[in-house]
């Protein structure tokens, strides 16, 4: 291993969820503890981050909250949230419209949009949206995609059938889509078979390894598949009932130590930031996530400690290559972290903060899905 550890871009963190602020399930449990979440993740070795948009008001937060790390975000819908497309003022080509004109303000600089996502599928969840309702809004995302030259960040539980139908039918089946402008990408939410782990790849999209995806030994045989890391964080934390637990008991203990920290439940959370809260996954666990991975493909030891560098590197490769990410880009968040403002000051104060708009038009269209938001997160309880 090497001197500094190995180095990781978490390319699926919710960083805008309440949780990370001390909001549970719209009460507060403890103090905001945000900056020593980030803090955590730093001393991990997490360099940097895609803050993930699931709705249009959400990636509004994303795109604000990564201008203020460094850090980078994606914009898009998820299927689960779908809805929102018709409940919006304007109907749902005015929902599309306000997306794309949010990633077009967001390709260059500080914190821009690098993904069209969080989109997809998901037939594990129909009782918040229709398979019909879902399959009309992400057709419509992967149009901006193409717009864009944008990767995906895509979703796909359940679906694969008619998830790989409608990718295919819009020019995503072979090469990422990149004939008809599209960029490949990553699909995040994977829970299907290892054929269609191939045939996902074989279309030319990577696939993306995570905590809950590692819950049973049959899923660990799809890991030569899984090609980009992430930790899903503040969802799909690992629990001693995942086949892939086993697996960490060899983690070294200054390891262990940084991507594990003790925990507590979150009204007991001890200020300092000595502890983080049970159940909320956070970025400092991504390295778990290499260590099994260079487990599965290691017999020795000194295997083990080589093997983590090697997966933790071909996953920042090909973060780096996906995403068109710069290479000394993507340590600005550790800069950050390094210079001598204090970290918390250059924090947001509350997790909905939303750029200023520049005009009335988008102060207007900003309150309005918002609301829309606001109505449907009442009764949403995102588990991707």
């Amino acid at each position: 291993m090497s001197a500094q550890g190995p180095r990781f871009i978490d390319i699926g963190l919710n960083l805008t969820d309440p949780v990370f602020h001390g909001i549970h399930r719209g009460a507060r449990k403890h103090a905001d503890d945000f900056h020593h979440v980030i803090r955590r993740a730093l001393n991990a070795g997490v360099k940097n981050a895609v803050i993930t948009g699931g709705s249009l008001s959400e990636s509004r937060s994303a795109i604000n909250l990564a201008r203020q790390l460094g850090m980078y975000a994606t914009i898009g819908c998820h299927p689960t949230r779908s809805k929102e497309f018709d409940k919006y003022m304007g109907g749902p080509e005015a929902y599309l419209s306000a997306l794309d004109n949010l990633i077009s303000k967001s390709l260059e600089g500080k914190g821009r949009v690098v993904a069209v996502g969080e989109c997809g599928l998901d037939y594990d969840r129909l009782h918040f949206a229709s398979p019909d309702t879902q399959k009309t809004h992400f057709r419509a995302q992967l149009a901006l995609a193409k717009k864009h030259h944008l990767p995906l960040f895509l979703h796909s539980r359940s679906a694969h059938q008619d998830f790989v139908k409608i990718l295919t039918e819009e020019g995503f089946g072979t090469d990422g889509g990149r004939d008809v402008g599209g960029r490949g990408g990553v699909v995040h939410s994977f829970t299907g078979t290892i054929q269609e782990a191939k045939d996902l790849v074989a279309m030319g999209f990577h696939i993306r390894y995570q905590f809950v995806r590692l819950h049973c030994s049959p899923v660990l045989d799809l890991i030569k598949y899984l090609s980009i890391n992430g930790c899903d964080g503040p969802w799909c934390s690992m629990t001693s009932a995942h086949a892939s637990h086993s697996l960490l008991k060899s983690l070294p203990r200054h390891l262990s130590q940084l991507y594990f920290p003790p925990s507590c439940k979150p009204e007991r959370l001890i200020e300092g930031g000595t502890h983080t809260v049970k159940g909320r996954n956070e970025p400092c666990s991504i390295g778990g996530v290499a260590w099994v991975i260079s487990k599965l493909h290691s017999s020795t030891e000194t295997e083990e400690q080589e093997t983590i560098d090697r997966v933790a590197e071909a996953a920042w490769k090909n973060t780096i290559e996906v995403f068109r990410l710069i290479e000394e880009e993507s340590v600005v968040f550790v800069m950050l972290h390094q210079s001598s403002k204090n970290l918390i000051d250059l924090l947001p104060r509350r997790h909905h903060d939303h750029p200023a708009s520049s005009t009335q038009e988008e102060s207007r269209a900003e309150k309005n899905d918002n609301e829309q938001s606001d109505k449907i997160q009442g009764n949403f309880i995102k588990n991707t």
